[in-house]
């Protein structure tokens, strides 16, 4: 090996070729925390670590990084448990919404949607514990080989299997409900939106399935909201009227669902779930400090970030 082999890469070489991770390391961090602000924390932790490594020893730099922001993100998910004094209640866990990302409602980019992570997803991997969630969202979804996962989670690369399978069918017996096609969701919006302009409560019952469950986050110390059945979230919809006409669809998560931006200022995210074509979940996110961690803004712009 000559001396220009083994010489380590300059900062600009290294910040260059760290910010060509950049997006593939977001999508990690973003899939193993389901929250837009920390996966960037925890980005730019790794970008950290990595000044400090000796970056010559660095043989793959992306599988580098990528164990090295698992390490971060269990380590992240490890203080968020320990915080949970008691076990929450079923209904208290419910008004936990994961972060989603917000895009334009572009028929153009709904090859792009199919790739990206649906809420139904994020929440079945909230359940996991925090070593099973990274088994499973490094191995099974970025196909990080076992023998490197062993060592962050402290167990053989046989043990770290047996994680990732048990995360593995966790998440293939979770009740997610069938797909509906976008073309419907939009159908569905549209149809939401106009009966709340004409405060048409039967047209809006009709949209909605019979168990159907509405949760809000309106931020820390503002107590979440959580209503469940057709006639309940049709009765509490009215309110969601008086804004109606500042209301418009988008891509929220891997489907269709409505930013309400009064005056241009995005005040909510309605993030909607379907089953059998119609509305099985309507969760609003209204938490100013997290639509604005994640990055929400009016007029909604393409995101180029990877996710």
């Amino acid at each position: 090996m000559t001396q220009s082999e083994t010489r380590p890469p300059s900062a600009a070489d290294l910040a260059t070729r760290f910010e060509a991770e950049r997006g593939r390391l977001r999508s990690v961090a973003y899939r193993m925390l389901g929250s837009l602000s920390e996966a960037e924390d925890a980005v730019q932790e790794s970008w950290l670590r990595l000044q400090r490594a000796d970056s010559a020893d660095v043989q793959n730099l992306g599988g580098w990084l990528t164990t090295v922001v698992g390490r971060i993100c269990l380590d992240m998910l490890r203080t968020r448990a320990s915080r949970r004094e008691d076990p929450l209640e079923p209904d208290t866990a419910e008004t936990h919404v994961p972060d989603v990302v917000v895009r334009p409602a572009d028929p153009g980019q709904e090859a792009e949607l199919a790739d990206s992570v649906g809420l139904a997803l994020l929440v079945v991997l909230d359940t996991l514990a925090p070593a099973e969630r990274l088994a499973f969202v490094l191995h099974d979804m970025f196909a990080v080989p076992f023998e490197d996962l062993a060592p962050i989670v402290e167990r053989t690369p046989a043990a770290t299997r047996q994680l990732a399978s048990r995360a593995r069918r966790r998440v293939q017996g979770s009740a997610v409900p069938a797909p509906t096609d976008l073309a419907r969701q939009r159908e569905v919006v549209d149809a939401w939106l106009a009966a709340t302009r004409a405060g048409d409560f039967e047209a809006l019952l009709a949209l909605l399935d019979p168990d159907v469950l509405l949760r809000v986050d309106a931020g820390p110390g503002t107590a979440s909201k959580l209503v469940r059945g057709a006639v309940e979230v049709a009765g509490q919809a009215t309110y969601f009227g008086q804004m109606v006409d500042t209301a418009s669809a988008a891509y929220v998560g891997d489907g269709v669902g409505i930013v309400q931006a009064p005056r241009g200022q995005v005040v909510s995210v309605l993030v909607l779930s379907f089953r059998d074509g119609r509305v099985g979940g309507v969760d609003i996110i209204a938490d100013p400090g997290r639509l604005a961690a994640m990055g929400v803004t009016w007029p909604l712009e393409p995101r180029e970030d990877g996710l």
